[in-house]
């Protein structure tokens, strides 16, 4: 029985382990993978293949200062995460950024998950207590108990402790979700301004034209010609 119950637990924290670890690898399936949470829409100027190419590396990963994003072109996606084994609370959120061109510019639809696991143990805290505590009350009251004072406060006592394990839990979460929440936003700010960047492959014609991925404008070179020989 005790080897039973050990064997039991390492599968449990096996699976949760296992769903963790393919939660925040960024491939095109993992990066699907999750409890949707939230969505968010943005918008930014329209950009070719070619510049949205430039903007990540030759295997569509780019190292942000905060984190990580993969640009899948076949899919028209961005997966963002933070780093793998940076801090993070029961509820880690990552995103996959959908781009959609129109004639407006990029419009860009995140949508923002959380592992299985995470949310699959939330809502079995909140069932457990809220039906745990129903069960106390209801067999405390049909044995008789509300049939003095001391049973009353008894009653009054269970029901003060579910609520208090149901708010701390509520506050827990949101408070959790908050953070990951800031952390995945910093990252997409990052990423945003990226995408507002021209590629690196970009050279220009003209000197108002784009310039070279991360060099100033009207640097040396943006005009096309060769500098004059001292």
């Amino acid at each position: 029985m005790i080897l039973a119950g050990i064997f039991a637990a390492v599968l449990f924290f096996g699976l949760i382990l296992g769903d963790w670890l393919y939660f925040v690898r960024l491939t095109p399936d993992a990066s699907r993978y999750g409890c949707r949470v939230a969505r968010s829409h943005d918008r930014v100027p329209k950009l070719s293949p070619q510049q949205l190419r430039d903007a990540f590396g030759a295997d569509g990963s780019r190292a942000l200062p905060h984190g990580m994003a993969r640009y899948f072109q076949e899919s028209q996606q961005i997966a963002i995460r933070l780093p793998k084994w940076r801090y993070r609370t029961v509820w880690p959120v990552k995103g996959l950024v959908h781009l959609q061109p129109d004639d407006e510019g990029l419009a860009l639809l995140c949508i923002k998950r959380i592992p299985w696991s995470s949310a699959i143990l939330t809502l079995v805290w909140f069932v457990v207590v809220t039906f745990g505590t129903l069960a106390a009350l209801v067999s405390y009251a049909a044995e008789g108990g509300l049939g003095s004072g001391g049973g009353v406060l008894v009653v009054a006592g269970i029901s003060i402790l579910g609520v208090f394990f149901l708010a701390a839990g509520v506050v827990t979460v949101l408070l959790s979700y908050r953070l990951e929440q800031g952390r995945l936003a910093q990252v997409y700010q990052e990423l945003r301004e990226v995408l507002h960047a021209p590629g690196p492959s970009q050279r220009t014609t003209s000197g108002t034209g784009p310039t070279r991925f991360g060099a100033p404008a009207g640097g040396p070179g943006s005009s096309g010609h060769a500098p004059a020989p001292r």
